[in-house]
């Protein structure tokens, strides 16, 4: 059994995906972009900004399964140049406490709509 996660205080889907997906206890968020819900824009600024905006959008949608970033098992970055993987860590490092979830980064070659980053979640319950 599957049950479907969507709040209005993160980024709509922008294609055939739900925001997250709740199956026998676990969490799969889709990939967030840097999509701030109320503009349907991208924060002002560049890659600690993105960021920051697309960690908010992960946390609201955990929070509308009653969750929050403690339950994150598992991230997956991916970065539209590694060079802003530094920056993007320190901010990173802002949302996550010890015991800090897995995770894996990527530089790819481009991201939807321009993106500098897109982040996706894994939590339990």
């Amino acid at each position: 059994m599957k049950n479907v996660l969507n709040t209005n205080n993160a980024p709509a889907a922008i294609g055939p995906y739900s925001q997250g997906i709740e199956a026998n206890g676990m969490i799969f968020l889709s990939g967030q972009l840097p999509i701030d819900p109320a503009t349907g824009a991208f924060p002002e600024g560049g890659i600690k900004e993105q960021t920051r905006q697309s960690l908010l959008n992960a946390q609201s949608i955990l929070k509308s399964a009653g969750l929050d970033l403690c339950n994150v098992v598992k991230t997956t970055v991916l970065l539209s140049d590694i060079a802003n993987f530094g920056p993007m860590n320190e901010v990173y490092a802002e949302f996550f406490e010890q015991p800090f979830p897995a995770r894996s980064a990527f530089a790819v070659r481009d991201l939807p709509k321009g993106a500098l980053v897109e982040i996706e979640c894994i939590a339990a319950k």
